[in-house]
């Protein structure tokens, strides 16, 4: 699983380095398996800044080349020969100076700009187009910038391009807790306040979620069993369109390509909180009501990537009032997802049996990033906060509205994990002395409520159901 660490620190605001993170996420068991450099355009840019053409006159051997000179924050300008037709003295560009490396859009391998003659002209840098800067596809003419733009300014700062250290954790199993940033944030703050250092969990607000009185989304759950809590919202009105700068970088970092802003922010924050969420074209929903249920065995069903799959009966399936439209918490149809031509959205928060889901995955070989987290076991509590989180970044960065109250099915809510504790016992299986008074910080940082106290050390403990491998004594 790939962490980013600026994508982490949104969560967390604590005074350990980088190196001493990478030490305690492997001292508590979220193994750092590798660490890697993330730069959201390749190479970053490095030796490219902002110049000033102070001057610009034609080539005297040849009909379309120009000899400038550009100042880059020295102190002497570099004369570089350029062949771009808009280039024109006065201008604030983008110069490539020699020993940088540059990416250009599409290209394999880069190029290292060297000081070079070009019709009898010495020629120390580049100034540089979009494409040739590996930011665009723009190829008509060199940048222009703004003039407020400050020669010897570096590119990178100029443009605001981000770089992030990507870490790869090798996560067990049994960790569905630690899914996501949230999740490894909140490790990480236990061991911090278990050991006495300072570490503040955050998580954004949902305060602006205002549905307006409006009537919840029309939702029927007939199988509860293999879907305990379902709760969903509709969005309407939204533009689908590229998202921000700033998610595309955060997906791109951890190996996600984006793809448009709503379906961006359905996998930003399934990253970000561990809650896969699925969001349908409102306007290919049946009677417009989404039901919850099993179909026929044998029922023919095509699914996102094209393949017509045939279903068994202990496939849980979101339906609408004539057709199934996805397989629950695995992968969605190919008739009922967001297109380009998508307005309006019922977007699904829920918490899956985790043995339906796996069933269902393992029956249609299917892996997604929904049913890797579902089969695991994804917090029962998250559902309302995640559709809120989503709702509302779909208003910000899709212009939609939120035109519903949050469906929440909920019949028989998941508590707590309640059993007894023996500290004494548990030093005998660790095999060390730990105080007592460490062990219950310990247990206090990890989210654990001491329900009662028996004496000698025996204590009855409820442990939150999104830990889900800590159900008993031992664990």
């Amino acid at each position: 699983m790939k962490i980013s660490y600026q994508w982490l620190k949104r969560y967390i605001d604590t005074d350990l380095e980088l190196d001493e993170i990478l030490t305690v996420l492997t001292d508590i068991g979220l193994e750092v398996d590798g660490v890697e450099r993330f730069e959201s355009v390749r190479g970053g840019l490095e030796g490219v800044v902002v110049g000033e053409v102070l001057t610009c006159t034609d080539h005297p051997d040849s009909d379309h080349l120009h000899l400038t000179e550009v100042a880059v924050g020295r102190e002497e300008p570099l004369k570089i020969v350029c062949g771009a037709p808009n280039v024109a003295a006065g201008q604030k560009v983008l110069v490539a100076t020699v020993g940088a490396v540059l990416y250009p859009t599409d290209a394999q391998e880069g190029f290292k700009i060297k000081k070079s003659r070009i019709r009898g002209a010495d020629s120390f840098g580049m100034i540089c187009a979009e494409d040739e800067l590996g930011i665009g596809t723009g190829h008509e003419g060199i940048m222009v910038l703004p003039q407020e733009a400050v020669p010897g300014t570096p590119a990178a700062a100029f443009l605001g391009l981000e770089s992030d250290t990507v870490i790869e954790i090798g996560l067990t199993p049994n960790r569905a807790d630690a899914m996501s940033h949230y999740g490894v944030a909140r490790d990480l703050a236990a061991f911090l306040k278990a050991h006495g250092r300072r570490a503040e969990l955050t998580l954004p607000g949902t305060e602006g979620f205002d549905d307006g009185g409006l009537p919840a989304a029309q939702i029927a759950v007939e199988c509860p069993e293999g879907a305990p809590r379902y709760a969903g919202v509709v969005i309407s009105g939204v533009r689908i369109g590229p998202s921000p700068d700033w998610m595309q970088n955060c997906l791109r970092a951890i190996g996600l390509n984006p793809k448009n802003n709503v379906v961006d922010i359905t996998n930003f924050v399934l990253h970000e909180l561990g809650q896969p969420l699925h969001s349908f074209d409102a306007d290919r929903i049946a009677g417009g009501r989404v039901v919850v249920k099993t179909c026929a065995e044998g029922t023919k069903f095509v699914t996102l990537d094209g393949v017509e799959r045939t279903l068994s009966e202990r496939d849980l399936m979101i339906c609408d009032a004539e057709k199934p439209m996805c397989i629950a918490g695995v992968m969605g149809g190919r008739d009922s997802g967001v297109s380009d031509a998508t307005v309006n959205i019922f977007l699904e928060s829920a918490y899956f049996n985790p043995v339906w889901i796996r069933k269902s995955a393992r029956r249609h070989g299917i892996n997604s990033d929904a049913s890797f987290r579902f089969e695991r076991g994804a917090d029962p509590n998250l559902q309302v906060y995640a559709a809120k989180r989503a709702a509302l970044l779909m208003k910000e960065l899709a212009g939609g509205t939120i035109s519903s109250d949050i469906a929440d099915i909920y019949p028989a809510p998941i508590g707590d994990f309640v059993f007894d504790v023996s500290l004494r016992r548990i030093n005998a299986l660790i095999g060390k002395e730990i105080p007592e008074e460490t062990l219950r910080r310990i247990i206090g940082a990890l989210e654990v409520k001491i329900l009662a106290e028996k004496g000698d050390g025996e204590l009855t403990v409820a442990v939150p159901p999104y830990r889900v491998d800590v159900r008993r004594e031992a664990d």
